[in-house]
């Protein structure tokens, strides 16, 4: 069987109909929330500094030094949206209904980033100054794409993220052991398993339409997975720490994250492959087989790292 390569215009073409579907239902099943509802604002005080205020300090929050990491490494990374919006509205357009799903998709990831930093704020959970200057880091260095500019590999790779994201927030909020931050985590979880589905279902229409191209771009996109906060200071120890304690760590990101999508998806029933497309499934059924291996030793030294604290 011979595989047919179509371009990128032809992709997006083929696509129309499909994000005017996926945009519709995602208009209709949206539900209009406001970050102003989940903040604490009389909490609040002033900081010192112009306002003359109290100088931050770990014990204004009772949150521990990972759930304050994870905070941060979730807000910076819904920070860089002004890169997310570039990157999408390069690959995707800006014409008709693509154009129209890129600037509400930016439009409900704006909420975030605001309802986060607020909230964090006022109950005084991280060091504002410190914030500000990793944010100040963080977005300076702006941010790609692992495959800018390629629709297929694009869309598989927000499918994932999306994902993982919404994984990490609610996670992270359950860990923060703050019943009004989980809320809100809860909320902007809910936010990104929408938007999730959204990439999902277009690119399920991409596997049905060039089933080839679809299942490179997905191998890809697995096997060189990175979240976009990867750029954030201080993100390495932080990431550890995160798996550690369970916030996001390998199991998760295999068994909820990258077996749900491609499950639903059926990469490994699909049929109607060429031999490029069976080569890059059997390389990704055994990238994935390596993932389970990794996420066992994982555990193993997470639990002996668990049973040596437990004996101090």
């Amino acid at each position: 069987m011979t595989t047919t390569t179509m371009t990128q215009t032809e992709l997006l073409r083929e696509l129309d109909q499909v994000v005017v579907g996926e945009l519709n239902r995602h208009e209709k099943v949206a539900r209009e929330w406001f970050p102003h509802d989940y903040v604490p604002w009389s909490q609040g005080r002033s900081f010192d500094g112009l306002m003359g205020g109290d100088a931050w300090s770990e014990n204004d929050a009772a949150i521990s030094d990972v759930a304050r990491s994870a905070l941060i490494v979730n807000l910076l990374t819904e920070d860089n949206l002004p890169s997310y919006h570039h990157e999408i509205a390069t690959t995707f357009g800006r014409d008709a209904a693509w154009g129209e799903w890129v600037h509400r998709w930016t439009a409900e990831e704006g909420r975030h980033a605001i309802a986060m930093r607020d909230y964090m704020l006022v109950t005084r959970m991280v060091d504002p100054v410190a914030l500000e200057r990793f944010r100040m880091k963080h977005m300076s260095a702006g941010y790609e794409l692992p495959h800018s500019g390629e629709l297929l590999s694009s869309l598989a790779y927000v499918s994932f993220q999306e994902l993982a994201t919404r994984v990490s927030h609610r996670n992270t909020g359950r860990y923060t052991d703050d019943p009004m931050c989980e809320s809100l985590l809860t909320r902007i979880a809910a936010d990104e398993n929408l938007h999730m589905i959204f990439y999902r279902n277009l690119m399920n229409a991409a596997l049905q339409i060039s089933p080839d191209q679809a299942m490179v771009a997905i191998l890809n996109v697995v096997r060189s997975f990175e979240m976009p906060g990867t750029g954030i200071p201080g993100f390495q120890r932080k990431a550890v720490e995160m798996a550690v304690e369970g916030i996001y760590d390998l199991r998760q990101h295999k068994d909820d994250v990258l077996e749900p999508v491609m499950r639903f998806w059926g990469v490994f029933e699909l049929e109607g492959l060429s031999e490029v497309g069976e080569a890059a499934r059997t390389e990704l059924a055994e990238f994935m087989e390596g993932l389970e291996k990794q996420a066992l030793r994982f555990e193993d030294k997470r639990d002996m790292l668990r049973d040596r604290m437990a004996l101090r």
